[in-house]
């Protein structure tokens, strides 16, 4: 790629950006072979090959060769996240304002999908913390329900909400992300399409776009609260000039967060008020563009309401003990229906999902158990992805990696089962779905809206 093929005038704009070097940075664009990372599942353990470590993040890694994600069932299975690395600084940033914050946390990711922060967020905090991972954009939310969904974990709930519905619920979180909608400008490496839609006229629509979302979502933050904000932009009008405008119109502090020199990050200052920001250029950094900050919220907004709860539900003991027998550590959730459907949310949220379910549209809350049929139960898909089950309750089935395939695309599986029911689908121990093993056939339960459509390849 040749200085002419950038955008008009985007190289000139970024000429006097703190650590920006226009010779190495067009270098690093002509280079075509950006760098594959992937995230672990800290949560699952899986037996996975990795090479260089990502300096920011314990569980990110480079891959010395990008495989084909489609066709590996460890990445259904929920076993990693294939996550640009520079975008993995915000586990650094979490590491160092976590253990400022006693107690439970409550942490919202505001524009979640598809899911890369959102899991790195969950990988993060703790069990008895929640993760509300939002969605502004109506038709991205199944994206990102599939992707926590994989991750397996119970503290999380996904809504589909605009960022001033959720401003209403004052001081409500301890921590908010803002991974705002950008120029994109960090991503022309990866996504050379983007530079089509690079003009200074949509910098500046992004900068408003940026102060009006941030505006509306504040008061959702607790005082002490820490706000993270972060683009794929280099552009300091959506970067730094944002960082300001925060300090100056809602008295937000800036936090300067740890890095090393060696990982070539470049920590920049706002021009007005000095808050910190973090640069990340490719050819400095082994990743793509991106800007990251933290800032802590100084006062209070006022408080949520209280109000009674009148959505409980007359739920016979006996069906919950049904539900409990497919999880592990029973007593440590608490059990709700949603149409048909059994749920199930650590026992610390209840509270805390009762508030959401008044105020927001929720897409997931929890794990989905299954449904009850008499005696038995139904299970569904994000049991079986969960780290909840009780793997000591049902069947399971071992495959091999052609038969995984086979079952991911939900293709007819060979296989001569013994016993009859409800069974895991297993590949190297992880779970991928469910099937059931009949006498003289298998039937597929794989969700046919996120089975593999490619053919696979040729051996």
């Amino acid at each position: 790629m040749n200085e002419q093929q950038f955008p008009d005038n985007f190289l000139q704009t970024l000429s006097a950006e703190n650590g920006f070097d226009e010779e190495n940075f067009i270098k690093a664009h002509q280079i075509t072979d950006a760098p594959t990372s992937i995230r672990l599942n800290p949560f699952k353990h899986p037996s996975l090959k990795t090479d260089e470590q990502v300096a920011w993040c314990s569980d990110g890694f480079y891959l010395n060769t990008r495989p084909s994600f489609t066709f590996d069932p460890l990445f259904h299975a929920g076993c990693y996240y294939v996550q640009e690395a520079s975008s993995m600084f915000i586990d650094n940033i979490l590491k160092h304002i976590r253990p400022n914050i006693n107690g439970t946390i409550k942490v919202l990711d505001l524009c979640a999908a598809p899911g890369g922060k959102s899991t790195l967020l969950n990988s993060a905090i703790n069990a008895d913390d929640l993760l509300v991972a939002n969605e502004i954009i109506k038709t991205r939310v199944p994206v990102l329900t599939d992707n926590l969904s994989r991750w397996g974990q119970a503290n999380v709930i996904v809504s589909n909400n605009d960022p001033k519905d959720i401003g209403r619920l004052k001081s409500f979180f301890d921590i908010i992300l803002v991974d705002a909608p950008c120029s994109g400008s960090g991503m022309f490496r990866k996504d050379p399409q983007a530079m089509n839609e690079w003009s200074e006229a949509n910098v500046e629509l992004c900068h408003q776009r940026q102060e009006r979302i941030l505006a509306d979502i504040l008061p959702a933050l607790k005082e002490d609260g820490y706000l993270i904000y972060s683009t794929c932009s280099y552009s300091h009008q959506e970067n730094e000039d944002i960082l300001d405008w925060l300090c100056l119109e809602f008295d937000l502090e800036s936090v300067r967060i740890p890095i090393y020199k060696e990982w070539g990050i470049v920590e920049t200052q706002s021009p007005d008020k000095e808050a910190w920001g973090y640069r990340f250029y490719p050819g400095k950094v082994k990743g793509e563009g991106l800007f990251a900050s933290c800032l802590k919220k100084r006062t209070n907004t006022g408080e949520l309401g209280t109000f009674k709860n009148n959505m409980h539900q007359k739920i016979s003991s006996k069906e919950i003990d049904q539900v409990k027998a497919y999880v592990n550590n029973p007593d440590d959730y608490y059990y709700f229906k949603v149409n048909e459907d059994w749920l199930a949310i650590n026992r610390a949220h209840k509270e805390s999902l009762n508030i959401l379910q008044r105020h927001l549209y929720l897409k997931k809350s929890g794990v989905r158990v299954g449904k009850l049929m008499g005696k038995d139960l139904i299970p569904d898909h994000e049991l079986a992805l969960s780290t909840i089950i009780n793997k000591d309750a049902v069947l399971q089935t071992e495959l091999t990696s052609d038969q995984a395939i086979q079952y991911l695309r939900r293709d007819n599986i060979d296989l001569n089962p013994t016993e009859k029911g409800w069974s895991l689908m297993n590949y190297e121990g992880q779970a991928l779905g469910w099937a059931k093993l009949l006498p003289n056939r298998i039937n597929n339960y794989y969700p046919k809206e996120i089975r593999i459509l490619a053919s696979p390849p040729a051996p």
